[in-house]
């Protein structure tokens, strides 16, 4: 598939590339910093949205040219590119561009007629991550039927996100898919982190005590595009397993005393649900810190 991939320069937008490209896709990064990897590239701004449309509807490799067949057009569109968290500029700016971007993005898809739409949302949604203090989730494992009353501008505009995509969808027939990706995690952040996940388990409250791995997440990403039909739908991305060393009924008694638990659970099984993007999408992940580490 013909892929234009916002974010491809971030840190989970590089893996999920690299996957991409392994599979057989032609990805094109758009991004306001180069990636330094190996592919087509556009450095535009997203949240100017003559910009956006026309970085998806013009020439970007010189073969396109030898080809002599016109502009190519786009399988899909992967919407990566976002302020990635609050506290690095104003809560505000985080909220406009990645609101604005991410209906800039998706207009354009549409109206190009690009039948395809994957966009990053976030655990964050669920409230828990960037609270003032400590929201517990209403019940464990959390999955996509849990409450979206988030309290920071990150987690605001990704939920509005959710509902700009929702919109969409319903005035298009696109498939447009939104991922709640938990906190990506890298291969060499194993030995870096997780020795002290393992010391404090308290360390991963905010994150559910989930991760998912950058390699699973580009799985993950193919593994939508690879699947039709299913309209608007958000998917939890988080690996199997917890990101803490003790075991999921000592979590629950320090961490989550009251807390509704929805069915019997493994041993280290993930707090973060992802039963739903396995069953629909055949999400299978492989990676796990546990394999580096213990």
């Amino acid at each position: 598939m013909r892929v234009f991939f916002t974010g491809g320069s971030g840190k989970a937008g590089k893996w999920a590339i690299r996957h991409l490209q392994a599979q057989g896709h032609h990805v094109v990064n758009a991004d306001r910093v180069p990636s330094g990897l190996e592919c087509s590239e556009l450095l535009i701004d997203l949240c100017d949205a003559g910009q956006v449309i026309g970085a998806m509807s013009q020439f970007v490799d010189f073969d396109e040219l030898d080809a002599g067949a016109g502009v190519p057009t786009y399988d899909a569109v992967v919407h990566f590119a976002a302020v990635p968290r609050v506290m690095i500029g104003t809560d505000g700016e985080c909220f406009r561009q990645n609101t604005l971007s991410t209906y800039n993005v998706i207009e354009a898809a549409v109206k190009l007629g690009i039948p395809k739409v994957i966009f990053a949302s976030s655990e964050t949604t669920y409230g828990v991550c960037f609270a003032d203090g400590e929201v517990k989730p209403d019940f464990v494992p959390v999955d996509e039927t849990h409450p979206t009353v988030p309290h920071d501008s990150y987690a605001m505009s990704k939920v509005c996100n959710e509902a700009t995509a929702r919109s969409f969808q319903a005035r298009t027939g696109t498939d447009i898919y939104g991922l709640r990706i938990n906190n990506v995690i890298e291969p060499h952040e194993y030995a870096e982190m997780f020795p002290a996940f393992v010391k404090d388990p308290a360390l991963r409250r905010r994150n559910i005590f989930a991760y998912i791995d950058a390699r699973d997440l580009g799985h993950m990403v193919d593994c939508c595009l690879k699947t039709d039909g299913l309209g608007y739908e958000v998917f939890n991305v988080a690996n199997d397993d917890s990101s803490v060393g003790i075991p999921s009924d000592q979590v629950i008694a320090r961490f989550y005393p009251g807390v509704e638990v929805r069915g019997e659970m493994g041993v280290y099984e993930t707090f973060y649900a992802n039963t739903k993007a396995k069953e629909m999408l055949g999400f299978a992940p492989k990676h796990g810190w546990r394999e580096d580490l213990l």
